[in-house]
């Protein structure tokens, strides 16, 4: 997550930038939902010339990157709401908010992935797999380089989880949108 103050391209470059900075291993896709600041010809070009897969939702069709859009509203909305954040000290305080909560979700939410769908006459059942964070299943993953796991475990050893919550409340608190929607 990152916030940025306008739509405007060098913004949400710098933005995708600092992110693919501070991955433990190398960016290989970008999913976006449909916003201007992602349908546009020169963040193709970007994935293109840097060899990341791209996918975005067509105009007109909200659900065609649904999982995107349940994040906004999974870990965007439901820790900052829908306020509007327009000086650049509220966007400060968002990205400060955000380096926080990427390392508590990351490191402490597990969450269930989708297996499988099964048809059982009209209905359709769906079989998750068992609850882990996303820090464990980069763990588990064979795609990601020993270095990259040496990385992300010297990074969840120095974490605590409830001072990452004490934090995430504290900025939290002194965080005011400009109005409210």
């Amino acid at each position: 997550m990152r916030a940025v103050s306008t739509k405007a391209q060098v913004r949400v470059f710098a933005a995708l930038e600092q992110i693919r900075w501070e991955l433990p291993f190398p960016l290989l896709g970008l999913d976006s939902d449909n916003g201007a600041e992602f349908i546009n010809d020169e963040l193709v070009r970007y994935c293109d010339q840097e060899h990341i897969t791209f996918t975005r939702g067509r105009v007109g069709r909200k659900n065609d990157n649904p999982f995107v859009e349940q994040k906004n509203w999974s870990v965007v909305r439901r820790l900052v709401g829908y306020g509007r954040y327009e000086t650049q000290r509220q966007v400060n305080q968002l990205n400060a908010l955000y380096a926080v909560y990427r390392l508590y979700v990351n490191h402490f939410l597990p969450v269930q992935k989708l297996v499988a769908k099964v048809r059982e006459g009209s209905k359709v059942k769906k079989i998750y797999d068992g609850p882990k964070t996303p820090y464990q299943r980069v763990l588990d993953s064979d795609q990601v380089s020993p270095e990259a796991k040496r990385k992300l475990r010297a990074i969840h050893a120095k974490l605590d989880v409830v001072e990452l919550r004490r934090r995430l409340d504290e900025l939290l608190e002194q965080l005011t949108p400009s109005k409210q929607w």
